[in-house]
């Protein structure tokens, strides 16, 4: 029995010796650091050997300690250098630090000093690697707002280009267009002032421009000290030949060989504000009384009532004179309030203009209208809008008045050196509405000495009274579709006799229809095709009508 114990014995003995190295030698395992320095290998701030290097001292020191201090060991098996990093991170089983590896493999693990150098130049190479792309994209962002580089704003139609030069803002818009029109007269006897072509006697053609030349606009916008300021300048060409005459570059034109086209610059003007404030402008633009019935006008972008076809100037007339007074372009110095809930209001003192006797004269020769070039006061103009939008309706409300002192008014039925003067009012309001494809505009004016067509034309009778005048528009648009829209208009201008006056050749009313459509080729062009009936009708029996057509193209950019 003794035996078989001995015998039995000898093997549990001999494998127990040989186990004894497994037993006792403690597991290498892998910590934090060589974490880290699989990270640094990824992202390429160790190479392949400088890791294997710093890995194979880390894991020499490690096993010393574990000699020295079985009972602290750490919790993550070691990787294996040699593999991928996926191999490396699969890796769950405990090795030693001579097994850990494949055969053949030989590390160099160097002093200590060195291999701390190594770590502390790879982490010293990507601060510096860093800092400098945060250099790269401050001096970048510093070189694009310095005057050293021009960008593009993203481009808008019909807003223009927008240049940004450092701290300058630079937009530069416009149009062009250029229309056929055929003008047929209706028939009928001559009225003073009136706009109707109708007792010339004969059809004409053109091609011209419509209510609007073209027009190049430039401006420069930038904000100093806290101040928005801009310097507009608007140069107004036609293509039609210009003739000198009382309206300048909206004479009627003349057709005859070697002629040139007039230049108009109705604007020239600077603007200083800010957003709380508000903004004041000084210089030559369009005027407050007025603004609002052509800018909504839909004639703007067609012909509308000819005028002057045989012989066109530089713009037809559209709806002015048969629908409201012409705002024109006047200096001033005008100031535009902050938009508060919808709210916004202008007031500026303009350069006045003179009484003009636009109907000229009777058949005996004597003038139907007083004049009047002398000046002491300014003319002052106001103006309110009020935005708002209700259950998808948006909505515009505007009103506006017009004062000027008419002063040494002088006629033939006025005594020389009678210094006769008239306080010249004027009120307007109008409101447009658009819903979904619908807009339409309704518009009233009413005048004492405002005359009619444009500002002051045959306010004042000739024995020195103030003429009352009135007029409106209706119109109304749809679109279809977003390309094609049709519109339809109807508008009246009154002009009423003053007090102890009879003037029978006199323009009592001016009156149209208008009817056109519009289709956007592309956000540029716009084809146009249009019809208009206009009518003067004098105080006395005086009618005259004619028939026009028109079809073009207007670009706007």
């Amino acid at each position: 029995m003794a035996l078989k114990k001995r015998a039995l014995l000898l093997p549990v003995i001999a494998t127990s010796v040989a186990c004894t190295p497994f037993i006792t030698a403690p597991c290498a395992l892998a910590d934090d650091y060589s974490d880290l320095l699989d990270i640094l290998q990824l992202k390429g701030s160790l190479t392949k050997h400088e890791h294997d290097t710093l890995l194979a001292k880390h894991l020499s020191r490690t096993a010393s300690a574990s000699h020295a201090a079985p009972a602290r060991a750490v919790q993550r098996p070691v990787r294996i250098a040699s593999a991928t990093t996926a191999e490396r991170h699969s890796v769950h089983t405990a090795r030693t630090v001579n097994s850990g590896y494949e055969a053949g493999i030989r590390f160099d693990p160097g002093t200590p000093d060195e291999a701390s150098e190594r770590a502390e130049m790879a982490a010293s190479r990507a601060e510096t690697s860093a800092r400098s792309a945060q250099e790269a994209m401050l001096s970048t962002k510093d070189a694009l707002n310095s005057n050293s580089i021009v960008r593009v704003d993203k481009y808008v139609p019909g807003k223009g280009l927008t240049f940004k030069a450092g701290p300058i803002d630079i937009n530069f818009s416009g149009f062009v267009n250029g229309f056929y029109t055929y003008n047929s007269p209706a028939g009928g006897k001559p009225v003073a002032g009136g706009v109707s072509t109708g007792s010339s006697g004969f059809d004409s053609s053109s091609v011209r421009n419509g209510l609007l030349p073209a027009g190049f606009i430039l401006k420069l916008s930038t904000t100093q000290s806290g101040i928005d300021m801009s310097a507009v300048l608007g140069m107004y060409p036609g293509v039609d030949n210009a003739k000198n005459g009382a309206f300048n570059a909206n004479t009627g034109g003349s057709p005859v060989g070697l002629g040139t086209a007039g230049i108009d610059m109705r604007q020239v003007y600077v603007t200083v504000g800010t957003k709380e404030i508000g903004t004041f402008k000084f210089g030559r633009d369009l005027a407050l009384f007025g603004s609002d019935a052509i800018l909504n006008d839909a004639t703007l972008l067609s012909v509308g009532s000819t005028g002057s076809n045989s012989a066109p100037g530089n713009t037809s007339l559209g709806r002015i004179g048969v629908g409201y007074v012409y705002a024109d372009w006047i200096p001033q110095i005008s100031y535009t309030s902050p938009k508060y809930h919808g709210l916004q209001g202008s007031l500026g003192v303009f350069q006045p203009l003179d009484e003009f006797n636009y109907a000229g004269d009777d058949a005996s020769g004597r003038a139907l209208s007083a004049s009047s070039t002398q000046h002491s006061s300014p003319m002052v103009q106001g103006k309110g809008t009020y935005d708002f939008t209700i259950g998808g309706v948006q909505t515009r409300i505007w009103a506006s008045f017009l004062l000027q002192r008419q002063q040494a008014l002088t006629s033939p039925d006025l005594e020389a050196g009678s210094h006769r003067s008239a306080m010249v009012e004027a009120g307007e309001i109008g409101t447009k509405i658009t819903y979904k494809g619908f807009q339409g505009v309704a518009y009233y004016y009413r005048g004492s000495g405002l005359g009619t067509t444009a500002l002051f034309f045959d306010g004042i009778a000739d024995n020195g009274r103030k003429r009352a005048s009135e007029g409106y528009y209706v119109q109304a648009m749809y679109n279809f579709t977003k390309k094609f829209k049709l519109v339809g208009s109807y508008g009246v201008s009154n002009l009423y006799q003053a007090p102890g006056e009879n003037s029978p050749l006199l323009v009592r009313r001016n009156q149209s229809e208008v009817g056109a459509a519009f289709y956007s080729l592309t956000d540029w062009l716009n084809l146009v095709a249009e019809y208009t009936h206009t009518e003067s009708a004098a105080h006395g029996p005086n009618k005259e009508s004619d028939n026009s057509a028109s079809g073009g193209v207007i670009l706007l950019f």
